[in-house]
């Protein structure tokens, strides 16, 4: 039977190795839009990188509303789902800064650098999603 995680449980879930999320934002017309992302947690926000034209770039920016889903595939299953706003920035230090960090995550710290200068350029978008709620699920399938 599914359990709910703590939170230091749910933060320890969403942090661990190179999971990615799975972000839905809301389009113009209302529909949905997911897509994976890299991303970071930092203290009590989701911090990702995107392209200032990109579908979601482009949602954020007309309506923050956003959600991440993080799982993990394995039997017994476990899953969070974080909820929040979405802050922009455009500042080309704070981009470059934390494509670097989400880089080092994902394609390990020699490569950090190379991220971070190739994502950290002008039309590239820093968000920051504070999370307002949160569900985290934890042996599903037991």
């Amino acid at each position: 039977m599914a359990q709910k995680m703590t939170d230091t449980e749910w933060r320890e879930f969403v942090s661990y190795g190179t999971r990615t999320g799975k972000l839905s934002t809301v389009r113009a017309d209302g529909s949905p839009h997911v897509t994976p992302i890299w991303f970071l947690l930092d203290g009590d926000e989701i911090v990702f990188n995107t392209g200032k034209s990109s579908v979601k770039g482009r949602s954020l920016a007309r309506d923050g509303r956003a959600a991440l889903c993080v799982d993990d595939d394995r039997p017994p299953f476990d899953f969070v789902v974080l909820q929040g706003r979405a802050r922009i920035s455009e500042d080309l230090d704070e981009v470059r800064h934390w494509a670097g960090r989400i880089a080092a995550r994902y394609m390990g710290e020699e490569r950090a650098e190379e991220f971070g200068a190739r994502n950290g350029v002008p039309g590239e978008l820093l968000v920051r999603v504070s999370i307002d709620k949160v569900l985290a699920q934890k042996a599903v399938a037991d």
